[in-house]
């Protein structure tokens, strides 16, 4: 996946709610918690969770996206020292374009996914 590469058109943000509701939406998406705040797993691996504050997202992603994503704008797009060495980044949910989460998630998702769900999904689509 790569950074967008043009502004999207429309409202930003995105509640933790919706959050929810965009993750759960993939195939064998679950809801669970992870560090006592909600967390999204697909064959019990882990690819979202909301951090403590409740106003960011955890996102799996590859570290080429996450740079390109970053420079793109690193104030929605991010990670802190403890994730610097994880294919992880943070975003802000109060400044991301609803569909740009929408892309990441299922991203996240399809590298947990495994060959099967994700064929499946790719041939409802």
């Amino acid at each position: 996946m790569a950074a967008r590469k043009k502004q999207r058109a429309g409202k930003l943000g995105v509640t933790p709610a919706r959050l929810e509701k965009l993750a759960l939406a993939l195939p064998g998406a679950e809801a669970g918690t992870s560090y006592g705040t909600p967390a999204y797993r697909v064959r019990k691996k882990l690819f979202a969770r909301l951090r403590e504050e409740g106003d960011t997202v955890v996102v799996k992603i590859d570290f080429e996206d996450r740079e390109s994503f970053h420079r793109g704008d690193p104030k929605t797009f991010f990670w802190t020292d403890h994730y610097e060495n994880y294919p992880m980044m943070l975003v802000q949910l109060d400044r991301v374009h609803p569909e740009d989460l929408r892309e990441l998630l299922e991203n996240a998702w399809r590298q947990e996914a495994g060959k099967r769900l994700v064929a499946e999904f790719d041939a409802k689509a």
